[in-house]
C-alpha cells in the first residue's frame, strides 16, 4: 500500500550567526525547535496531541544537542507521549532525509501525521564538536579517503576549472537576492522569530547577509590553503593522480556562514488532512537519496537530482522552483555550467551562501523555502536538491495541490 504525502505547512527560524554571544546562542537547540512547533500547533490546533512520529536531523550530537535531541524537543514542545521520535544524522542533506523518513512511514499506512526537520545550533557546537576519529584523526582521515569539505570545493573547482570570478557572482548573487527577498517581505509567515525564555525577542531575520561589492570579493585570499599543512592535498593527490597541486580558490565569502537554525515541517496523508482540516501547500510528488564519491564529494546531490527527475519523467525545464544548496560557490556554478538551468527559477530569494548554513537544518530549510516560493507564485512543481560532504545527496519534486 502507498499513499500521497501532503506538506501543511513548515516553517523555521531565522538564521543567526553560529558563534557565542550572538542572539540565537542565548536559546538552547531543543528551545529552538520546541518554539517552531509551538507555533505550528498554534496555526492547526493539532499538531501537540495528535503527531504519531517526529523525525529530527541534528550533525553536532553532542553538548547542548546530545541526549537525543530529537526526544528533548519532543518534551520541550510538550507533543503527546505516543509520538515515536528519532534523530537521525546525515550530514548536510539530513533536514531531507527526515522528511523522507516521515514520508516512508505516511506511504505506508504506518501513521498519518508526522513532524520533521532539522536543527544545527554551531554557537553551541560547532563542527566536529563531537570529536569524531573521522574528523579529528588526520591518520583516519586518511585511511578512509576524507578531507573537509572545503578541500573537496576547491578539488572540484581546479578539476573543473571553475574560474574565482564565477565564484564570486554566485556569492554576490546569493547575498543581493537574500536582502531583496526580506525588503519584499517574501520570508513573512514561513520564518519565526526567536524569543527567550521571558518573551523578548532575539531575532527574526537571517542575520548574515551582507552587503558585498566584486571588488571587496577580489581582495579576499582562499581560505582553504595549507589545511594540516598541504597533508589533505597530497592524500587528494593520491586518490586521483595527474590532478596536480589544488588550486585553492574558495574565499571565505564563497562558503556558507556558520549558523544556528532549525527548521520542521507538517507532513501527512489525505485521511489526516480531511481528519484534522489541514489544507495541503504541496505533495511530495518524489524523493531520492543517493551515495557519491567521497572524494569529489559535493556531487551526490546531483545524482539523486537526475534519478528524482527520470523517476517523474521530468526535465529540468518542468521545474518552477529550484531551490540548490549553495553548499559552497562551486556548487551552483557547476550547476549553472551543466544543466544550462533558468536562473530566474533558482534560489530566487537567495541561498545559503548569504543566509547560512545550520547543517542538519538545511534539508529542511530548502523544502520550507521551496513551498514558500511555490506559494508565493502559484507555481506548479518545485524542485529541492542538497549536498553533503564524503558523498551524500538528496533531492525532491514537490507538485502544487
Amino acid at each position: 500500500m502507498s499513499r500521497d504525502v501532503f506538506i501543511y505547512d513548515a516553517v523555521r527560524a531565522p538564521r543567526g550567526k553560529g558563534k557565542a554571544g550572538a542572539p540565537l546562542s542565548h536559546v538552547l537547540p531543543h528551545e529552538l525547535v520546541g518554539q517552531l512547533i509551538d507555533e505550528l500547533d498554534r496555526r492547526h490546533g493539532v499538531v501537540r496531541d495528535e503527531v504519531e512520529r517526529f523525525t529530527l536531523s541534528c550533525v553536532g550530537q553532542t553538548g547542548a544537542q546530545g541526549g537525543h535531541i530529537g526526544l528533548v524537543s519532543k518534551l520541550q514542545a510538550s507533543l503527546n507521549d505516543s509520538a515515536v521520535v528519532h534523530t537521525i544524522n546525515n550530514y548536510c542533506v539530513g533536514g531531507l532525509t527526515a522528511i523522507g523518513n516521515s514520508a516512508l512511514a505516511i506511504q505506508a499506512g504506518a501513521v498519518d501525521l508526522a513532524l520533521a526537520g532539522g536543527v544545527e545550533m554551531m554557537s553551541h557546537v560547532p563542527f566536529g564538536g563531537d570529536k569524531a576519529a573521522f574528523f579529528s584523526d588526520h591518520a583516519v582521515a586518511e585511511e578512509l579517503s576524507y578531507a573537509p569539505p572545503g578541500i573537496g570545493a576547491d578539488f572540484l573547482a581546479h578539476t573543473n576549472d571553475v574560474p574565482r570570478e564565477k565564484l564570486d557572482e554566485w556569492a554576490l548573487r546569493s547575498h543581493r537576492l537574500a536582502a531583496a527577498a526580506w525588503d519584499e517581505g517574501r520570508y513573512d509567515g514561513w520564518v519565526v522569530p526567536v524569543v527567550d525564555r521571558d518573551g523578548v525577542e532575539l531575532t527574526a531575520r537571517d542575520e548574515t547577509i551582507a552587503v558585498l561589492t566584486a571588488e571587496k570579493l577580489a581582495e579576499l585570499p582562499p581560505v582553504f590553503a595549507g589545511m594540516a599543512g598541504g597533508a589533505f592535498d597530497a592524500m587528494l593527490e593520491r586518490e586521483r593522480p595527474g590532478t596536480g597541486p589544488i588550486d585553492h580558490r574558495h574565499t571565505i565569502a564563497h562558503c556558507p556562514p556558520i549558523a544556528d537554525g532549525a527548521s520542521v515541517v507538517l507532513l501527512g496523508s489525505a485521511e489526516a488532512g480531511e481528519r484534522y482540516g489541514l489544507t495541503p501547500l504541496a505533495r511530495l510528488a518524489e524523493l531520492v537519496e543517493a551515495g557519491g564519491d567521497p572524494v569529489a564529494q559535493l556531487t551526490a546531490g546531483v545524482k539523486a537530482m537526475d534519478r528524482v527527475l527520470d523517476r517523474g519523467g521530468w526535465s529540468m525545464g518542468d521545474m518552477d522552483v529550484v531551490e540548490y544548496m549553495e553548499a559552497f560557490a562551486v556548487v551552483p556554478a557547476l550547476f549553472e555550467r551543466r544543466d544550462d538551468v533558468d536562473l530566474d527559477r533558482v534560489n530566487v530569494n537567495g541561498g545559503h551562501l548569504a543566509m547560512g548554513h545550520p547543517m542538519g537544518a538545511t534539508g529542511a530549510i530548502l523544502v520550507t523555502a521551496t513551498v514558500a516560493e511555490m506559494q508565493r507564485t502559484g507555481a506548479a512543481r518545485g524542485l529541492t536538491v542538497a549536498h553533503g560532504g564524503a558523498g551524500v545527496g538528496v533531492a525532491a519534486v514537490l507538485e502544487r495541490v
